[in-house]
């Protein structure tokens, strides 16, 4: 994998640009959702798609949707590690928001539009009461990453 845009080869933790961000978002699978109410903090994987604005996702109902009811500021986050050469992250802060209807619909064909072609399908289900269908409304976002020249002890000379 290439190294992002603004990673510099020191070794060095640098920020990364909103375009470098966006096709962190855009390529990773799954991230990782972060709320907090009445003291309890959880951080849950979920399988999402993006589209520039928003994180939309569908999911049983459970206790990650009744903490984000409870409190809709919440977290998003997703990394790529690429070894010993380095890693990049994005963090979201952003707002839930609950989908019905054509917004529900819209959320699905998202997801069912970022898994076509990948040879990766999220389980079929039948759609039911306990299914939820959100999105993480973007507000605000920051990604850092670290890029290596060489990975430890890793020979840069060719052999012939």
């Amino acid at each position: 994998m290439s190294a992002p845009p603004d990673a510099d080869s020191s070794g060095r933790i640098v920020a990364l640009d909103r375009d470098a961000i966006d096709e962190l978002l855009g390529t990773e699978i799954v991230g990782r959702i972060g709320c907090h109410v009445d003291g309890l903090t959880y951080v849950v994987p979920v399988i999402y798609a993006y589209d520039g604005s928003a994180l939309y996702v569908a999911s049983l109902d459970g206790q990650k949707t009744r903490m984000m009811r409870a409190e809709p500021r919440v977290c998003f986050e997703v990394d790529r590690y690429d070894g010993p050469r380095g890693w990049r992250s994005a963090i979201v802060q952003g707002r839930y928001e609950e989908l019905e209807g054509d917004a529900a619909a819209h959320a699905l064909s998202l997801l069912a539009q970022r898994f076509a072609g990948t040879g990766r399908r999220p389980a079929a289900r039948e759609p039911n009461s306990r299914t939820v269908c959100f999105r993480i409304v973007v507000e605000e976002v920051t990604g850092r990453a670290v890029n290596r020249v060489a990975a430890p002890f890793e020979s840069t000379s060719s052999v012939e």
